[in-house]
């Protein structure tokens, strides 16, 4: 089957999906059988392009990358209900900026695709925190399927690892470094960059989201949170009511007296099902060098995983980048491709 894709947002990670696409296609099929075409791309900036039977994307590629629009290519119109369905599109890769508030417009186009038999695949953690029974359900009446497995560490497959990988094992509690940005910021303030150099440098590399306060104040950690208890406790836990604490208030001067101490600084968050009842944090702790933990620098995000049947399994990966996060994409469109 040729997968037909449609994109919206087509900034940092949409793009980056496009360009993997088009370095892979012929891996992807050779290897793997997979075929696709994109024939759709909504973004705000850049505009609005369509084609049933295939965008060309080196041309696309070309646009983004020299005049960063879509005035020469060819054009879609109406709503987007009506431009995914004329694209007769099958998959939806939603990639806009995250609103932790309203979801949008993230949370449109997925209840669009949806409603209309199209499965979905996201990296985009606002719709998923905040309606995720609502849009399972909805693409379960329609036929479609939703995954999203970029919304928690990336590229790194960690939802489907549990979910997939690991039936049978109860999940007592999840825990680690799961925002690459800070954890890249704390590691260059170790070396001797402020604050401020730190999160320049971070966002230079395409680590931060579209607003940086999501990263700093611990609110994009807090979703993953929010969603992890919701799909491996059962619980609902907004992320507002998630126990938060950022790294704006951790200074250079800071991170060097817990290195005088035998510590790194990280940012930590979890959930977990303890004797004292669940608990979802973020916070700023002091790790000791001895714990693997500690050993985690740059953008790389880890996990450990305690179960009743395996004890503790820890998962290292990327946990940021415009790459990585692209990745996560494509790991679920064809996963959506083998029927899962």
């Amino acid at each position: 089957m040729n997968n037909k894709i449609a994109l919206a947002g087509c900034g940092n990670v949409g793009t980056a999906l496009l360009e993997i696409l088009q370095e892979k296609r012929s891996e992807l099929a050779g290897k793997y059988g997979f075929t696709f075409e994109v024939v759709l791309i909504c973004d705000l900036m850049k505009g609005n392009i369509a084609d049933p039977q295939g965008l060309d994307l080196g041309k696309v590629l070309d646009a983004i990358h020299t005049r960063r629009g879509f005035a020469e290519l060819p054009q879609a119109r109406g709503t987007f209900a009506e431009m995914l369905e004329s694209s007769h599109a099958t998959v939806l890769a939603e990639a806009t900026p995250m609103d932790l508030k309203t979801g949008e417009p993230g949370m449109t186009h997925m209840k669009t695709a949806l409603s209309h038999g199209v499965s979905v695949v996201t990296t985009n953690k606002g719709p998923i925190s905040l309606a995720l029974d609502e849009l399972v359900k909805l693409g379960a009446e329609h036929g479609a399927s939703l995954r999203f497995e970029g919304t928690v560490m990336s590229g790194t497959p960690f939802i489907s690892m549990i979910r997939e990988g690991m039936v049978g094992c109860k999940v007592k509690k999840v825990a680690g470094i799961l925002n690459g940005t800070t954890n890249f910021m704390l590691t260059k303030m170790g070396e001797g960059l402020t604050y401020s150099q730190a999160l320049e440098e971070a966002r230079s590399h395409g680590y931060t989201e579209a607003d940086p306060s999501m990263d700093v104040e611990g609110w994009d950690p807090a979703v993953k949170v929010s969603i992890m208890a919701k799909i491996f406790f059962g619980m609902d836990v907004p992320v507002i009511k998630v126990e938060r604490t950022g790294i704006t208030g951790i200074t250079p001067g800071k991170v060097m007296e817990a290195a005088a101490a035998g510590c790194k600084v990280k940012l930590l968050a979890g959930v977990d099902e303890g004797p004292k009842g669940f608990h979802a944090f973020v916070k700023p702790a002091k790790v000791p060098f001895s714990d693997p933990l500690a050993s985690i620098d740059s953008a790389t995000n880890a996990v450990t995983i305690t179960t009743d049947n395996l004890g503790d399994v820890t998962i290292i990966g990327p946990g940021a980048g415009r790459r990585e996060t692209g990745q996560a994409l494509l790991e679920d469109i064809f996963a959506l491709c083998r029927g899962k």
